[in-house]
């Protein structure tokens, strides 16, 4: 599994626990709603999408990133693909441009 079809299932995964959590939740969220509502002077439209990015998010933290899940080899793959998505072509640094005097060559030892 690449880390696109990974980030898309985990995306269909947080949209379905939103789903059930809002029909589960209808009653308490429309209570947040109104609340909202009264204290912030905005129409329930105005809130509404305020609301729904917060409890995605509220959703996602619960996901655990991809590091702490991947196997080994989902991690060697995915910095294989990583890699492969850079440009081959890009100039190498010199020798002097990584060497400790570059670093340094303010700075007499």
């Amino acid at each position: 599994m690449d880390i696109n079809s990974s980030e898309r299932k985990n995306r269909s995964q947080v949209a379905e626990i939103l789903r059930n959590f809002e029909e589960t939740n209808r009653e308490e969220i429309e209570a947040i709603i109104q609340a909202l509502t009264r204290i912030t002077s905005r129409t329930p439209e105005q809130i509404k999408p305020y609301l729904e990015t917060m409890l995605e998010r509220l959703v996602e933290s619960k996901e655990r990133p991809f590091y702490e899940t991947a196997t080994p080899e989902e991690r060697a793959r995915a910095f294989r693909e990583w890699a492969s998505s850079h440009d081959l072509n890009t100039p190498l640094l010199s020798d002097y441009a990584v060497s400790r005097e570059s670093m340094y060559d303010d700075e007499r030892w």
